[in-house]
């Protein structure tokens, strides 16, 4: 099983920006295989969409540190670990933008990047990005174009029905060639087409500490997903996966280390990352925490 870790961006640990080089470098140097952020915009007062289909918002989204500027650290601190993405919000980015900040991520990194995308959840979030909500399952698709022109073509020319791109020169492409593995999350039904028709890889998420691990919750959707890849004419086993451990904040090493074991046993899962903004207080916490999983779960 290949195990990676969040990096110090949300919550407490977004506190100690400062020690994000200092946290991918030792990370890697215990045998971390990725290196990982999220992406929230705000933390409503108010959300007209509560987090997790509760009513608020964790205070610990009330601290974030940008996700390109925190990758692009831990891939100038590091040689070998993956620098991935669960999940940018795509459609809150124009798709120029957004292709130039992964492409020179993927550069810095000389080819380590994995991108994950998603839609969200927040209406708040759409509103302070100036997007509608309502057409974000389209913008994701238009931005999947896009994406795919820019790494691919020179000069690059894109025309959809929400983003333009007018004929421009692109010199820079990703180092991971033809394009850095582009991965979906999403368990709806439009989610999982779109990681079938379109995606190199799905996002699936677990929560030991809150809810009991479930290998049907991971090899369910997973098998849906290679349904869909064959019945569009490609390959299901090629598409991967990448499960993102979420522990509560009162989770044990334990349970995090038992869930980690008992999806190498009974899912597909091959490569996993552990999220540690609700179970590490620093960034030297986060780093007992790293060495402790990779020393039990392996």
């Amino acid at each position: 099983m290949r195990i990676g870790f969040t990096l110090p961006q949300i919550g407490a640990l977004a506190h100690q920006a400062h020690e994000v080089g200092r946290f991918a470098k030792e990370a890697e140097a215990l045998g971390a295989d990725s290196l990982w952020v999220g992406d929230r915009i705000l933390a409503p007062v108010e959300p007209t969409v509560g987090y997790g289909g509760g009513d608020g918002i964790p205070d610990t989204f009330r601290t974030v540190l940008d996700p390109f500027a925190v990758m692009a650290v831990a891939a100038a601190a590091t040689e070998r670990a993956e620098i991935g993405a669960n999940v940018l919000q795509a459609p809150c980015y124009a798709p120029a933008l957004l292709a130039r900040s992964l492409t020179s991520i993927d550069l810095i990194s000389q080819g380590r990047l994995l991108p994950g995308f998603g839609i969200g959840w927040s209406p708040e979030e759409y509103q302070a990005a100036g997007v509608p909500m309502k057409e974000r399952g389209a913008r994701l698709d238009e931005t999947l174009d896009a994406l795919e022109a820019w790494w691919s073509t020179d000069p690059v020319e894109f025309e959809g029905t929400h983003t333009r791109i007018p004929a421009t020169y692109v010199g820079l492409k990703p180092a991971r060639r033809p394009r850095p593995p582009v991965h979906l999350a999403g368990y709806a039904p439009a989610a999982l087409r779109r990681v079938a028709r379109r995606a190199d890889g799905w996002l699936p998420v677990v929560r030991p500490g809150s809810e009991p691990f479930v290998p049907d919750s991971v090899n369910a959707p997973m098998a849906e997903v290679r349904r869909l890849a064959s019945e569009a004419g490609r390959d299901p086993s090629e598409l991967g996966l990448i499960l993102r451990v979420y522990p509560a904040p009162e989770t044990t090493l334990d349970e995090v280390v038992g869930t980690i074991r008992g999806a190498g046993r009974e899912t597909d899962v091959a490569h996993c990352f552990v999220e540690l903004m609700n179970v590490a207080h620093d960034v030297d916490h986060a780093l007992e925490w790293a060495r402790k999983v990779l020393d039990t779960a392996r």
